[in-house]
């Protein structure tokens, strides 16, 4: 093939307008890096609120090995934190951690509202607001058109896998273990407290679906075989709900072989190194990121590498959050190695996602942010009557927002909302988005998260640690995801 044009020389760092500073107060307990006692990152009955997540994560995650002392906390603390001090707390370093500048957020203004910035040498881009919530922006040409087709080209040539699989017989054996009861489970599903299930009450935890998604007739075939609602009206009554035997919902599901369409999530995706010593366009990438985000170098470099994903023509991602709450029992993936806690759960903690649409699509394949700039926030309105807005097969025009994918363009947005003090708030509901159907051709995309914990003393420790890793050349200690050598001596070129 030919050789690629070579890479367009980056800019220096652009000028922004000066940040506003915090109080003195503020500013001092930053300085100290002190963190308050964990509090949970949603609201009470938010998508994330605490009981509800630890049940979610019991149904969804493939290794529960502390699953019985979960649930007894649980149920023995009835939500009260105050007898745990929490992970930041806990978090233990080698020594001082190092003091973190505040995060920066980039100003929404208003939707429309363009800004100049220059990115790279010979061009200006144009930032364009999309909405206030989440704070979400546009970047036309981010990518050239010659680094879009090696990205798809290094993908794959690493090759790509399936994005979602579905759980095998150690998924049911862990259910098994699971010391729940049915009534507990029935109040923690009743949202309204009304003392009855409806369907969209169950579709609002769809999550819990073992990585199929759910649909009110799926719902009610499942109800009707396993014989759980004897009077058809897809309503279960208590009674009804602590008659049904879990057995025989893991045996249907069993029995029931799932489609691609029916799954949460219909893709394939890899994920390229972005480090030192990776491909030349790679690099640019990754610095090009740090100049539009303005975090520090340590953040982005330490973040996740670059996720590639292609849906082909049927392809979907229902809605999501890129970002979990962050509770006593769990543990962002990206700091664990230096937590010093054994925890039973771990989240991704992603402050930022940057999407970039490396080719033009045919048909279909938008990214729909279902409630963006709503005036309020409920969960359960996402599901009203037979319309499911987090449903991107077949609700994706019903969404407030939708961006047609555009070669070269990249969209970014923050997961989180800020805490006041410079640092990760609650994670932003408003976030939710999903990929719509692909209805003809393929969608090529690719994603760089940056990560942050929410405990800023954590991250700060982590950092630390990575640059101590670094310094005495520890390569093989670095994070799994933090050296693919399978690429790193890869060489490409067009």
């Amino acid at each position: 093939m030919a050789a690629a044009a070579g890479p367009r020389p980056e800019a220096p760092s652009p000028q922004w307008p000066p940040r506003h500073h915090d109080s003195a107060e503020a500013a001092a307990r930053l300085s100290d890096c002190e963190d308050a006692p964990v509090r949970p990152l949603c609201k009470p009955r938010g998508i994330c609120s605490r009981a509800y997540f630890l049940v979610l994560m019991v149904f969804v995650h493939l290794y529960l090995g502390n699953v019985l002392a979960l649930l007894l906390f649980v149920h023995y603390s009835n939500g009260d934190e105050s007898s745990d001090p929490g992970p930041q707390r806990r978090a233990q370093g080698p020594g001082p951690a190092p003091t973190l500048a505040p995060l920066t957020r980039l100003e929404g203004i208003k939707v429309g509202h363009e800004r100049k910035i220059q990115l790279v040498a010979d061009r200006d881009h144009f930032i364009r607001t999309l909405s206030l919530k989440p704070l979400l922006f546009e970047i036309p040409g981010f990518l050239s058109d010659e680094e879009c087709r090696l990205v798809i080209h290094l993908a794959q040539m690493k090759g790509l896998q399936r994005s979602q699989i579905l759980p095998t017989e150690e998924y049911e054996e862990a259910m098994g273990t699971m010391q729940i009861s049915l009534l507990d489970l029935f109040q923690l599903l009743d949202q309204n407290h009304d003392g009855r299930l409806q369907l969209r009450e169950v579709l609002a935890q769809n999550r819990l679906g073992n990585g199929r998604w759910m649909t009110p007739e799926t719902i009610q075939e499942m109800y009707s075989a396993i014989k759980a609602d004897p009077d058809g009206d897809g309503v279960l009554s208590l009674q009804e709900f602590s008659n049904m035997d879990l057995r025989d919902f893991h045996k249907y599901m069993r029995s029931h072989r799932a489609e691609s369409s029916q799954l949460v999530r219909n893709s394939h995706h890899t994920w390229l190194y972005q480090g030192e010593g990776a491909h030349h366009v790679m690099r640019a990438i990754r610095q090009r990121v740090l100049r539009l985000t303005r975090l520090s170098p340590e953040i982005v470099e330490l973040s996740e590498p670059l996720q590639v994903v292609r849906y082909g023509e049927g392809g979907h991602y229902h809605a999501h959050v890129d970002s979990g709450p962050v509770y006593p029992e769990t543990i962002c993936s990206h700091t664990k190695l230096v937590a010093n806690e054994s925890v039973p759960f771990e989240t991704s903690c992603r402050y930022m996602t940057v999407l970039f649409y490396l080719n033009n699509v045919t048909g279909g394949g938008e990214t729909v942010f279902p409630v963006a700039d709503n005036r309020t926030y409920d969960e359960m309105s996402l599901i009203q009557d037979d319309v499911d807005l987090r449903d991107t097969r077949r609700h994706c025009d019903k969404g407030n927002l939708r961006v047609k994918p555009r070669q070269g363009t990249a969209v970014f947005w923050y997961n989180y909302l800020p805490d006041g003090q410079g640092w990760v708030g609650d994670v932003d509901d408003y976030s939710l988005h999903g990929g719509c159907l692909v209805t003809r051709g393929t969608k090529w995309i690719a994603n760089n998260w940056i990560n942050v914990d929410p405990s800023r003393a954590r991250q700060a420790l982590f950092q630390q640690e990575m640059a101590r890793l670094a310094g005495e050349g520890g390569a093989d200690s670095q994070p799994e995801w933090a050296l693919d050598r399978a690429y790193r001596d890869t060489r490409v070129e067009l």
